[in-house]
């Protein structure tokens, strides 16, 4: 991901992207005026990333890459991706079983994982992918068709999570941080939950399109909101500042308790920026982890560009692993990208390379996984397992669960 960059410096819109911001705004402030002149953020990010056929992650768009909005670890590099197939064959050996991965993204880290598991003799039943976008399911079948029949015919799209449990692993990657969040501040009189409203221009229907003429306003927290808040306070050592202005994610226990169900036996393994509580609350994280993706610029403005690009939040990873465990699941790891990465031998596959050129490409793209100022420390992996007794080599030369 990229630094955070000022609003002003970012790409115009092309005259298609504009119509179709200009379409979300509308249905945004269609669900203001319904809710009474205010929406909660949480509900105004849902919209924005999942309103059917509008939102992000709904519509069509070039998400991924370098010509689209943010770069995953599977696009840095194959290397990434070859890690985790060595991970999940590790819990296939041991029995057989399936894989299921949770956004699929481009389909890239579903045919190096296939790929790398044939090679491995140890290929999945079957490869299920949930998708939320239909563009990106398209492009996932285009990419996935091209593999050999061996493989490709292994390969299902889901509508729904499963009804009977898998045994084997679920992959999620990149996809807690888009769950919708809630956003607040504190005072000493109370939390103060954001939302959204219109304004004057917006109320009366002539809003700028850049931004459907919303701004933030506040409210008092309701009784959910104001306890979830009163719990994180608790949990830190010193009390949050005056003004202090952060986001928590309730939809994270209702996520794992659903996605726990589908696992009767294996890895549920997520990689994903974040933090544990006490480091994401920080007392100089004073106005939280929110950030933009458009067109590989990050910035902090979710109000503009509606409906063109990716609105995320850091994950708060003690509470995925409280919900975890609520939902009878074990934290059997919790480490670094770069360390869940070594663990699996990402130095051994940059030296199998053909060539001095092919090595070099290589040991370049693993600096940009692995170093911590590029993806190798703010991303974390961790491992959820239910009656799994594998060995999990990418957790082996790390434990950070002690900060959870």
């Amino acid at each position: 991901m990229t630094a955070s960059t000022a609003r002003s410096i970012l790409p115009p819109p092309s005259p298609e992207e504009r119509t179709h911001s200009k379409a979300v705004a509308e249905c945004i402030r269609e669900q203001i005026i319904r809710s009474g002149g205010w929406l909660s953020f949480e509900r105004f990010m849902e919209l924005a990333l999942y309103a059917p056929g509008l939102g992000y992650y709904s519509a069509g768009s070039a998400k991924l890459g370098a010509g689209g909005d943010f770069v995953t670890a599977p696009e840095v590099s194959d290397l990434f991706s070859r890690c985790v197939a060595k991970q999940c064959a590790a819990v296939l050996s041991r029995g057989g079983g399936q894989i299921l991965e949770l956004g699929a993204g481009s389909g890239r880290m579903a045919a190096v994982i296939l790929s790398e598991l044939a090679a491995q003799a140890a290929l999945p039943e079957r490869y299920s992918i949930l998708e939320v976008s239909a563009d990106l399911a398209a492009r996932q079948r285009e990419r996935l068709a091209r593999l050999p029949a061996a493989l490709s015919e292994r390969v299902v799209w889901l509508e729904r999570l499963p009804e009977r449990p898998l045994e084997g692993v679920i992959l999620a990657n990149e996809v807690a941080d888009a769950l919708p969040c809630r956003r607040f501040t504190w005072r000493a009189s109370g939390v103060t939950e954001l939302g959204v409203a219109l304004g004057e221009s917006a109320a009366a229907g002539s809003a700028p399109a850049e931004s459907g003429g919303l701004h933030e306003q506040g409210v008092a927290a309701d009784a959910v909101l104001s306890r979830a808040c009163a719990e994180i306070l608790g949990a830190l050592a010193a009390p949050l500042a005056e003004g202090y202005t952060s986001e928590v994610c309730l939809r994270v226990a209702p996520w794992i308790a659903t996605v726990s169900e589908c696992l009767g036996r294996g890895l549920l393994l997520l990689c994903d920026y974040g933090l544990p509580q006490r480091h994401y609350y920080h007392p100089q994280r004073t106005h939280g982890t929110l950030r933009c993706h458009y067109k590989q610029r990050a910035h902090d403005d979710p109000y503009v560009n509606l409906g063109i690009q990716d609105i995320t939040a850091w994950v708060d990873f003690t509470r995925i692993a409280q919900a975890a465990l609520a939902a009878d699941l074990e934290v059997a790891g919790f480490v670094t990208q770069a360390a869940f990465l070594l663990g699996l031998g990402l130095e051994g596959l940059v030296a199998q390379a053909q060539d001095d050129v092919q090595r070099a490409r290589l040991a370049g793209e693993a600096r940009r996984l692995i170093l911590p100022e590029e993806m190798g420390e703010a991303f974390k992996m961790m491992a959820l397992t239910r009656d799994c007794d594998t060995t999990l080599a990418g957790f082996s030369l790390q434990d950070l669960r002690h900060l959870l």
